[in-house]
């Protein structure tokens, strides 16, 4: 069950944290992963060794989200290397967080450049070969933060509320193409953020989750999976929440 074998898979910020989870849980289930970075070429090799040392397929490319024309030569030079591409990971993703009274428009529009229009873009290179295929799965990475919000993260909320109206758009307009486009909006996750935090703080934080646990990157990895396979042919413009429960 969600076998992934002859997929071909781009993770977008795939050399950490979530996207990593993605990259290692794809190959596992038998897809080729490729493993974007926008700067870390070494952190997204390891990742690929990795997975090639445990018997799995994987590749790396580099390109930034924000730059349009990066992407599009980034998705090409993956098509050329590996004929098509299956499945997209609209993984990569930054956070500015600041009071509405204090916010930068610089800030903003770094925000929008690379959490919504980064991965729009990265959708619209890589539907192109999926259209000729007549199957493909693109899969957006959104927040707990896009359906609750929270103080200080206006500008970043705003993007990840974004990409839900774009995935219900795109699964509209491609499905008759064979093509599904839905999101995973990811809870309070096992990161460097939490490790950060105070006891007092993280005990705050557990008490406000009903399954009492922060997630791991390998929970929302495994809704990733589920969204790339087969099995998840007929679920489309949907939103895959996996929170603990903190927001319902």
């Amino acid at each position: 069950m969600f076998r992934l074998d002859g997929k071909i898979a781009l993770v977008t910020g795939g050399s950490r944290g979530i996207g990593r989870a993605c990259c290692e849980l794809l190959a596992e289930q038998g897809a080729t992963v490729v493993v974007n970075y926008v700067k870390g070429e070494d952190a997204a090799r390891s990742v690929a060794e990795a997975i090639i040392a445990r018997g799995g397929k994987a590749d790396v490319c580099g390109f930034d989200v924000s730059d349009s024309a990066a992407i599009d030569a980034g998705v090409d030079s993956i098509v050329k290397s590996h004929a098509k591409i299956d499945i997209l990971i609209a993984n990569a993703g930054i956070a500015i967080d600041s009071l509405l009274m204090r916010m930068k428009d610089d800030d903003f529009d770094a925000l929008w450049r690379t959490n919504v229009r980064g991965a729009i873009a990265c959708a619209r290179a890589t539907s192109r070969s999926m259209m000729r295929s007549r199957w493909g799965r693109i899969v957006f990475m959104s927040s707990v933060v896009g359906d609750a919000g929270n103080v200080g993260q206006t500008a970043y909320a705003a993007t990840k509320s974004a990409v839900l109206g774009a995935a219900r758009s795109i699964a509209r307009e491609f499905a008759t193409r064979g093509i599904t486009a839905n999101v995973v909006a990811p809870g309070y996750i096992d990161t460097d953020m939490t490790a950060a935090m105070s006891p007092e703080h993280k005990e705050a934080l557990l008490k406000t989750i009903p399954l009492g646990r922060t997630g791991t990157a390998r929970d929302i990895a495994a809704a990733c999976a589920y969204l790339a396979s087969d099995e998840a042919g007929y679920v489309t413009g949907q939103v895959l929440r996996v929170n603990g429960g903190l927001y319902v």
